[in-house]
């Protein structure tokens, strides 16, 4: 499915699917502590949307089996929540999750390194891949093509010479999770689709300490980095305007 330019009355409900999705993500990185295991995380972000009103987005996509994907250290996305699955002292958690509000879709993202035993290195992988996101996002504007997107990301993330994961991508997003086009960590400035007014898409840095390249675990879910070296994921939905952009999943 193509992403299209949303109505009024569209982007007021994405908005309040964004509002409702930035409030919980960031509930869950101040709950998110040492000994927790990947479920109780989940399970808090399931009843947080509860009381707001919204609906999972990710719960049963493709068969998805859980609200929220909760993804540690190399693994780079979709880590499905495990009751024995604990976080401990210096991991990276990455959280991804999704929001359904009056049939539309927003998607975000945060990496958090948890507890005391910090490594600077790791800190830098985390803060840089969220620069990395904002650069992407502060050259849209109507008639941008992803190949700038693209090459806004990439030109940030090798000043540090991080590995970025190139068989994963951002997506429209909006009426469907996962709407075209694909919009990469990569690429070569004026290249790609268009992108228009009122157009809502997802744009995700993925990156690593080591090389760029994945693999999937046995679960047919999580995505995890070849050379097992860590890995940070940031996600925003943003909406696309004449001139600039709107952060929709951001308070």
């Amino acid at each position: 499915m193509q992403t299209r330019s949303k109505t009024r009355t569209e982007i007021n409900y994405i908005r309040e699917s964004g509002k409702m999705l930035a409030t919980i993500l960031n509930h869950l990185i101040i709950s998110t502590k040492v000994g927790m295991s990947t479920n109780d995380i989940a399970r808090i972000a399931e009843k947080e949307l509860q009381k707001l009103g919204g609906k999972p987005a990710f719960l049963g996509y493709q068969n998805f089996p859980d609200v929220l994907c909760v993804s540690i250290n190399d693994e780079v996305v979709h880590g499905i929540p495990k009751k024995d699955k604990i976080i401990h002292d210096g991991d990276i958690v990455s959280l991804d999750f999704g929001v359904n509000y009056g049939g539309m879709i927003t998607d975000a993202a945060k990496s958090v390194v948890i507890g005391d035993n910090i490594d600077k290195k790791i800190l830098n992988l985390v803060k840089n891949t969220e620069i990395a996101l904002y650069k992407g996002i502060s050259v849209l504007h109507s008639g941008v093509r992803t190949g700038d997107i693209g090459y806004a990301i990439e030109s940030e993330l090798n000043k540090n010479h991080y590995g970025i994961v190139r068989d994963l991508v951002g997506h429209g997003v909006g009426h469907f999770l996962h709407e075209d086009p694909n919009i990469p960590n990569y690429g070569r400035k004026n290249t790609g689709p268009w992108l228009y007014k009122n157009m809502t898409i997802a744009i995700e840095p993925m990156t690593t300490l080591g090389r760029g390249e994945v693999k999937l675990a046995s679960d047919n879910w999580t995505i995890l980095t070849m050379d097992g070296s860590l890995s940070a994921h940031f996600e925003h939905t943003v909406l696309i305007t004449e001139n600039g952009f709107e952060i929709i999943t951001e308070i």
